[in-house]
């Protein structure tokens, strides 16, 4: 049955003048600054995720392989042509079976007859075009690349990003006199605005949290700084604690409080009411004075000076340690470290989302090869540092209907602001990168994948080797990870000598991590008992479990961590006293 119409706004004329003359003075403003930004690009003096060279030249090889190969180009020639032929089907006649493609869940894509033709040709037209570009790639970067980009342009002309095609953007248009429009408009100049000629598409209310007032909010201080990061203990939440110390070691490319989002989920807080005596590190955010910063010091100023000052409160030798992303590479390198240096200070490590073999890495492979390797280089080094828009533009690419066009649609064509979130909140408070680090990292880890090689990378004048780690290790992937799959996290269990825990959750890098156990938790996991070489026998054999890996993880940890002992509170007085309240003035501070 469909939803009664609403009666349509009459606009106040005056009003809807002003705000046009106001609209169009900013409009030219922004177009001022949005044409410079193109012609940076254009001339390649700004830093661009895939340059037009690059591109024409993986559809060329491509194309050129296709054409050595005339009975298979015919052939999904063939495929291509019959698959076309439902773009007319779907005209004639209408789907009436529901359309799960959530760019068309509203209603009215169904009611309007108008919009449901567009709706059923663009999905039929956008099989057919995946089907021809499958039978034509293959397994290469370029080909990966033709796939990626051919999506992105269909996903760019989807029926629900115009609004003479959108029938529910249209129904608004109406409803409100025009005024969505307007506020569509004025969503986009803010917009370009913040994004300073840049479109910085906002996915979250930005106003609706504060770091240290809604978000980060469990209690504790600052005992260490230097000048990559911040050390933060944190008070006591039980009557006693387990001996053994607790360090998280979060990613840089973001920042440390997805660990200790709202109360209800916050990893840290919840480490804390199991019994765990817990320190995190806050990452600086990088400016030109960081530039010249490799891994290594990473290593040395992050996770080992941290541990450092957590034996020298708790007077415990070891520790159990936790790094999600590259936090968790991190925390791996630092271990093949520690091994060749004949160091056991680690009791046990946890590792979030985070990748051994760097074989296949995903979609996020098409921004990465020697020739982008360069030109980013060059792009650094006057700057010293990687913005912190061109991996939030990145990440976005990889899930563009979820994290572009569902927001250009409701944000510009509907005029809708959007809803606070603080998941995305957290993700649009992204972090610089300097030169050395994101250089040595790509070149030697994601392009050369030298972690999992003994001996294959060198950090501090030592040869890293990660199957000489000892000790034992929690590893957790999730099932539909887009910036570190999966099937890249499991190999650890065949590369590691030691005693290995792998859970693969649910969801992706971020949801299916930050997923308490409370009555709404969605995704469940899958543990097993032995780990076959094949990933996919992982999943046949594996024995699925509901709710949230959080628990599992704790009873795992539980019994790595010792004896329950007097509480360790931050120290009144001697050298790591409190400098200052978490979450500390590091994940505030905007960079010069």
């Amino acid at each position: 049955m469909s939803k009664p119409k609403t009666q349509a706004t009459v606009p106040d004329v005056t009003d809807l003048a002003t705000r046009m003359i106001a609209l169009t003075q900013r409009s030219l403003k922004a177009a001022s600054k949005l044409q410079a930004r193109s012609v940076a690009k254009a001339s390649g003096s700004e830093y661009s995720l895939m340059d037009a060279n690059t591109l024409a030249k993986a559809y060329g090889n491509v194309w050129n392989r296709a054409l050595t190969h005339p009975q298979d180009l015919w052939a999904a020639q063939l495929k291509a042509a019959s698959d076309l032929s439902k773009v007319w089907t779907s005209i004639l006649v209408p789907q009436d079976a529901p359309v799960r493609d959530r760019r068309f869940k509203a209603s009215e894509w169904s009611d309007d007859p108008v919009s449901r033709s567009y709706r059923d040709s663009f999905l039929a037209f956008e099989e057919a075009v995946e089907g021809l570009i499958d039978k034509l790639t293959e397994d290469g970067r370029d080909d990966l690349r033709v796939r990626f980009y051919t999506r992105q342009a269909i996903s760019a002309l989807s029926p629900a990003n115009f609004l003479p095609t959108n029938a529910a953007a249209r129904a608004k248009f109406f409803e409100t006199g025009g005024q969505s429009i307007l506020d569509g408009i004025e969503n986009l100049l803010d917009d370009l605005e913040r994004g300073d000629g840049r479109l910085d598409i906002a996915t979250n209310d930005m106003d609706a949290f504060e770091v240290g007032v809604d978000l980060a909010t469990t209690e504790g201080e600052v005992v260490y700084q230097n000048e990559l990061m911040q050390l933060i203990q944190y008070h006591p939440r039980t009557e006693t604690q387990h001996k053994v110390p607790m360090l998280f070691v979060p990613a840089w490319i973001n920042k440390f409080y997805i660990l200790d989002m709202r109360p209800e989920n916050s990893l840290i807080r919840y480490a804390l009411d199991q019994g765990h005596s817990v320190f995190v590190i806050s990452w600086a955010n990088p400016t030109k004075a960081h530039a010249d910063l490799d891994f290594s010091d990473y290593m040395k100023l992050g996770p080992l000076a941290a541990l450092d000052v957590v034996r020298d409160i708790t007077k415990e030798e070891k520790a159990n340690v936790l790094g999600f992303c590259i936090g968790g590479i991190l925390v791996t390198a630092m271990l093949g470290y520690l091994a060749a240096k004949g160091d056991d200070r680690i009791n046990s490590a946890t590792t979030l989302a985070t990748m051994v073999d760097f074989k296949d890495v995903g979609e996020i492979g098409v921004f990465i090869d020697d020739d982008r390797l360069a030109v980013l280089r060059e792009h650094m080094e006057k700057k010293g540092y990687l913005e912190a828009h061109h991996l939030q533009d990145m990440f976005s690419m990889l899930r563009e209907n979820d994290l572009i066009w569902s927001f250009y649609e409701a944000n510009y064509l509907r005029g809708d602001k959007p809803r606070p979130f603080d998941l995305l909140f957290w993700n649009a408070d992204s972090t610089r990168l300097p030169k050395a680090m994101l250089l040595w990292y790509l070149e030697e880890v994601y392009l050369r994948n030298k972690l999992r090689e003994p001996g294959g990378l060198e950090m501090d004048g030592l040869k890293i080797d990660i199957t000489r780690i000892r000790a034992p290790m929690f590893i957790l992937a999730t099932r539909d990870d887009h910036i570190a799959p999966w099937r890249s996290i499991y190999p650890a269990t065949q590369i590691l000598e030691t005693d290995v825990e792998f859970v693969l959750g649910g969801s992706g890098h971020i949801a299916g991590v930050i997923n308490p156990p409370d009555a709404r938790c969605k995704y469940g996991y899958v543990t097993s008992d032995s780990y076959p070489p094949s990933p996919d026998k992982f999943l046949a054999q594996g024995v699925n479990h509901e709710g949230s890996w959080w628990p599992s993880w704790s009873s795992w940890l539980a019994v790595r961590s010792g004896e329950m002992v007097q509480p360790r509170k931050v120290p009144k007085r001697g050298r790591y006293k409190s400098l200052e309240r978490a979450p500390g003035s590091f994940v505030t501070a905007e960079p010069d």
